[in-house]
């Protein structure tokens, strides 16, 4: 029964090699589920604390014609953020971000949300106070929004989704940001799959310990830890497939029961984009990253079954 449980630990929480010194393991790669960071990051966690409070004023900064209570209003919205991720990554054990040691995902998603968020403020700055770096975005804006401009395009229905009443300039500025934020997030899918084809992901030394870095996902529940990863690899990328067509969707249904989305407003447009491209774009990643993981599983099977069919044939 030992052994039995032993071989189920081993399958279920650690991916890679266990032969590496206990010095070199990286935290979240080590050999035990029940495995604890060695010491709370707190410098780290300040860190990425201050960026998440940063990125969240960012835009408010960013855009000349914020109002005063909604500058507070971020203000306080950006200490919130910043200490749930502090609180997060200064815990000793894991909570709700995934991948919190299989770099570099998260890092990769807060470049994302930063560089998609810095450009719709400076897309909107560029009506009233243009600049050199403005003018470079609205530029990128408008050659985007001239290839995805097409039926049945997500730019095209989200567009459509708003009130007919909108001026018409309004509605070009929502469909050049959704456009750039969709090549954005494109672009980084893509470039997250070559990483994982190239052998860069997961970066660290040791075994990937599965516990640390999914822990919302249960490796002891069901029958096939692979088998579970993989469906909830499939649903996260088909669902990030499409809610940037079902997303317009939800926005045309709020006229019909409260007041429409119109994003006019600099806070609204911002992040209402944002988030509609960001979230895909964080769902399908997931599910790359998650195939990755069975994947690793699978191999790491095969080589114990290896190991202990020559163990046999020596005896």
């Amino acid at each position: 029964m030992g052994r039995i449980v032993a071989k189920l630990r081993r399958l279920a929480t650690i991916v890679g090699r266990n032969n590496e010194a206990p010095g070199n393991v990286r935290p979240g790669y080590g050999t035990s589920m029940a495995e604890r960071k060695r010491k709370p990051h707190l410098p780290g966690a300040m860190v990425r604390g201050f960026l998440v409070a940063v990125l969240a004023i960012l835009p408010a900064v960013l855009i000349p014609a914020t109002t005063p209570e909604t500058a507070q209003i971020m203000l306080l919205l950006a200490v919130f953020a910043g200490g749930i991720v502090f609180a997060e990554y200064a815990s000793t054990y894991p909570g709700l971000i995934e991948f919190r040691f299989a770099a570099p995902f998260n890092r990769t998603r807060f470049l994302l949300l930063a560089l998609t968020a810095t450009f719709m403020a400076l897309l909107l700055r560029h009506q009233s106070d243009p600049g050199p770096f403005s003018a470079l975005v609205q530029g990128l804006a408008s050659a985007c929004f001239g290839l995805l401009d097409f039926g049945g395009s997500p730019v095209r229905l989200l567009t459509g989704a708003l009130p007919d009443a909108l001026p018409v300039r309004h509605l070009a500025q929502v469909g050049q940001g959704a456009a750039l934020t969709l090549v954005i997030g494109a672009t980084t899918v893509l470039g997250f799959i070559a990483a994982i084809r190239l052998n860069v992901w997961p970066m660290g030394k040791g075994p990937f310990n599965v516990w640390i870095n999914l822990p919302t996902f249960d490796p002891t529940a069901g029958h096939d830890v692979v088998l579970r990863l993989l469906r909830q690899a499939r649903i996260s990328i088909l669902l990030g497939l499409l809610l940037p067509f079902l997303l317009p969707g939800l926005v045309h249904a709020s006229s019909l029961l409260m007041q429409p989305l119109t994003l006019q407003s600099p806070m609204g447009f911002v992040w209402g984009i944002v988030l509609w491209g960001y979230v895909p774009v964080s769902l399908v990643m997931r599910g790359v990253a998650m195939i990755r993981v069975a994947r690793m599983i699978r191999a790491n099977r095969r080589h114990f079954a290896d190991s202990e069919a020559r163990g046999y044939a020596v005896a």
